[in-house]
């Protein structure tokens, strides 16, 4: 019986979270290779209009957990700085 189970960005950056980075790991992180070359692949078709409506829905996803980690990382450097 063969896996067929994918991880989503979710996936990858929730079990990263969970983890319990200090802050500096959590501003140095980005995306598994992978997956960024995933990202790169989708806005590439994007900009040529061939996704399809489950590659658009794949390519929204990438876009939200990125706006959620830029947040995430500015927030970290705001407590970091008040902290110093």
């Amino acid at each position: 019986m063969q896996d067929t189970t994918v991880e989503t960005v979710f996936d990858v950056i929730t079990d990263f979270l969970a983890s319990g980075p200090t802050p500096e790991a959590l501003l140095a992180y980005h995306l598994p290779d992978d997956l960024q070359t995933r990202v790169d692949e989708l806005v590439e078709r994007n900009g040529e209009g061939q996704l399809t409506f489950d590659e658009q829905q794949e390519l929204y996803d990438f876009m939200r957990a990125d706006e959620m980690m830029a947040l995430l990382k500015a927030k970290t450097k705001l407590r970091l700085r008040n902290n110093s």
